[in-house]
């Protein structure tokens, strides 16, 4: 048998998980979900990386640019949910810490309603409007792709606005502290897509529309059976019912809904901007490379989310009762972590070429290496700044981070124009002006966290 102490790449994960936060009950729940998650998000990366290819085989980088892009441009239609669940996953936590049962029925119930009527009513709006949208020449692709695309958005349309409602059970798992179990539900629609996508690719040809019902009816049939299971057993207690609907509770969601709402929007603005703005300036080929780019790096932060996601929920529970060494012992682990996948992403970075050609076939996408490498930036910055986001998320203390997130698109978009209209840059673009709109993540973030935890301050801090 191995000893894991002898060997180099083991000991410093198990290390990790032994030494974050200490023997307390909250840090061993938080070491299960994480051994847990790793395993899931191992086979979720698997899976996302062979889906790409076998995508691109299916329709060509060029059709599969168009349904990243049509996707982006659906994604916008999110922010009708107005934060509602993040908003949830604090006062489900808060409720549960105190006992309370009851309220976190209700807070699920009012949930599951407040969604339903408001993602049916936008789905039924779309059903109406779809038929008139010129597709074509919004995404600017040519115009024998139109009959597909219109038929595709209704696909993608339907999936976002039933995901919505369905994936509050998640929100419902993650706020219990659960994530593994949250992450089962998402990686289980992915290993049916992947399925899916292999019968397609043996018994059809390359399709739009079937390439769309693929990588949605998938995430959707997991979660109506993960609905199921989960109501009917462990979370049977806060199962939605009509009778436990109370709007007055909406409030208490709202107040925390309305801010996490508005930095939806910023994050909204910038990620799902991208393919849209590359889609007009450069091309839906290029919308590929940028995905291309984004996927590969972003195996670092589904990596680092594994160890981060229980933090948020454990957060709130911890700072309720006052707890403050288990969440300094905690972000040191973090930030020691944050070294370690710093590491791992330059490795990343320098085999970036030779992975792609071994991942995608040789000559498949063409990618640039600034490309990459401001990628690798992006995602470095962005796990530096999570874990003190994460904590400040926990606790609601929203107030800086609300202001911030009303520049930071704002900033973003300048950065962008700038740099593509008068500088003439390329692809990469996107990723620059994402690092330096984030300046939240790794200027103010931090700060705040230093002045609650360290410096027992209040005022703005706290808000």
């Amino acid at each position: 048998m191995i000893d894991p102490r002898k060997n180099k790449f083991i000991f410093p994960l198990t290390n990790f998980l032994q030494k974050m936060g200490g023997g307390h009950e909250r840090s061993v729940r938080a070491k299960k979900n994480i051994a847990g998650s790793l395993l899931i998000k191992i086979i979720s990366i698997a899976v996302s990386l062979i889906v790409v290819p076998l995508t691109l085989n299916y329709v060509n980088p060029s059709r599969y640019g168009i349904w990243l892009t049509l996707s982006s441009v659906v994604a916008w239609f999110s922010f009708f949910d107005i934060g509602i669940t993040h908003g949830l996953r604090n006062k489900f936590a808060e409720a549960k810490a105190k006992g309370d049962d009851e309220s976190a029925q209700i807070y699920v119930s009012t949930t599951y309603a407040i969604l339903a009527i408001v993602f049916c009513l936008i789905w039924l709006i779309f059903l109406v409007v779809n038929p008139y949208l010129n597709w074509s020449s919004l995404l600017k692709i040519s115009p024998e792709y139109a009959s597909d695309v219109s038929k595709l958005a209704l696909i993608v349309f339907t999936y976002f606005c039933f995901q919505f409602v369905l994936q509050t059970i998640s929100t419902v798992i993650t706020a219990d502290q659960q994530p593994a179990k949250a992450s089962l539900i998402n990686v289980s629609g992915q290993v049916l897509t992947l399925i899916i996508i292999i019968i397609l690719v043996k018994t059809t040809e390359g399709s739009l529309v079937n390439l769309g019902l693929a990588l949605c009816a998938s995430p959707l049939l997991a979660l109506i059976i993960a609905n199921y299971f989960f109501f009917k057993g462990k979370y049977k207690a806060y199962r939605p019912k009509f009778s436990k609907v109370k709007f007055a509770y909406a409030k208490g969601l709202f107040n925390l809904g309305v801010v996490f709402f508005i930095i939806q929007i910023a994050g909204l603005i910038q990620f799902e901007s991208a393919n849209i703005l590359i889609s007009r300036n450069f091309g839906p080929t290029d919308v590929t490379s940028y995905n291309i780019v984004f996927k590969y790096f972003n195996i670092l932060s589904m990596g680092f989310m594994i160890f981060l996601t229980p933090f948020w929920s454990a957060s709130t529970e911890a700072y309720l009762k006052k707890e403050i060494e288990w969440i300094k012992n905690s972000m040191k682990k973090y930030n020691y972590l944050n070294l370690a996948f710093c590491a791992a992403g330059v490795i990343m970075l320098l085999a970036s070429e030779t992975i792609y050609e071994l991942w995608l076939g040789k000559d498949v996408v063409d990618i640039d290496f600034w490309l990459s490498f401001w990628g690798f930036a992006f995602f470095m910055v962005s796990l530096y700044g999570s874990k003190y986001v994460s904590f400040l998320n926990g606790i609601s203390a929203l107030r800086l981070q609300f202001w911030a997130s009303i520049f930071s698109p704002i900033l973003y978009l300048i950065l962008v124009f700038i740099m593509i209209d008068y500088f003439k840059m390329g692809v990469h673009t996107m990723f620059i002006a994402a690092i330096l709109a984030n300046f939240n993540g790794f200027i103010l973030a931090p700060l705040q966290y230093h002045m609650i935890i360290n410096k027992k301050k209040k005022g703005i801090w706290i808000r």
